[in-house]
């Protein structure tokens, strides 16, 4: 099940890199960006809190300033926002005018799960991303990400497995697959966010834009006139 997983993750990794859409994101510009509370569809009640401590360093790395994730969680509580459904369903600009951000990230979890499967405990987490625009509420940039780890025998045979499995099942250690969901999703160039303006390499690394076709070249050729036959003598 392992050498499934990882032959898994050594194809996404050797697969080119999705291509998006940056304008809107480049347009809007943001320098600060404000990150709430996680949705958590998942049946692990603690799996939001321990998820939403994993943003923020994959977003300053890219060069963005990155409010305090737990004063951000405690001031929306104490503005009536204590549930992360109801800050998600809330207007971006009203979330952003609270602290002065620029855009908003709203992050939901899927998945959260540990499944014992035979002689192995699979461990799963499931994430969307979205970012949206302080001022306008338009959606700037997406990401999902999925990552999987099964455990194995350590090399100690069926029992090593067993006892492998029991431990994974018992106490599953979700916070590496999160970290590592995090970096894919804020990998550039990627899926993830151009450097932002506390990186030196700010509006130096965007794809260069599209080269409009000439008009010329756009045109179809204009199909020969045709002669009138010759008069009959």
């Amino acid at each position: 099940m392992k050498r499934l997983v990882i032959l898994a993750a050594l194809v996404a990794a050797c697969a080119p890199p999705p291509k998006k859409d940056y304008s809107k994101l480049v347009s809007s510009s943001p320098r600060a960006l404000l990150v709430v509370p996680v949705v958590n569809k998942s049946v692990d009640v603690d799996a939001a809190d321990y998820f939403l401590s994993t943003l923020s360093v994959p977003l300053a790395e890219r060069g963005y300033y990155v409010f305090p994730v737990n004063l951000v969680k405690r001031m929306l509580e104490d503005d009536g926002l204590s549930d992360a459904s109801l800050v998600h369903g809330t207007d971006p600009a009203r979330l952003c005018a609270l602290f002065g951000a620029d855009a908003v990230l709203f992050v939901t979890i899927e998945q959260w799960t540990a499944k014992f499967m035979l002689l192995s405990t699979q461990v799963t987490v499931e994430f969307n991303y979205v970012l949206k625009d302080g001022r306008t509420g338009e959606e700037l940039w997406r990401d999902h990400e999925v990552g999987v780890y099964a455990s194995d025998s350590g090399g100690g045979g069926l029992a090593g497995a067993i006892a492998a499995a029991i431990v994974a099942k018992a106490a599953p250690n979700y916070m590496p697959l999160a970290r590592q969901a995090n970096a894919r999703a804020m990998a550039y160039p990627g899926p993830g966010f151009p450097a932002g303006p506390y990186r030196p390499e700010y509006q130096k690394d965007l794809p260069p834009p599209a080269v409009p076709e000439s008009p010329a070249a756009a045109k179809p050729a204009t199909p020969a006139a045709s002669q009138p036959p010759p008069a009959a003598k």
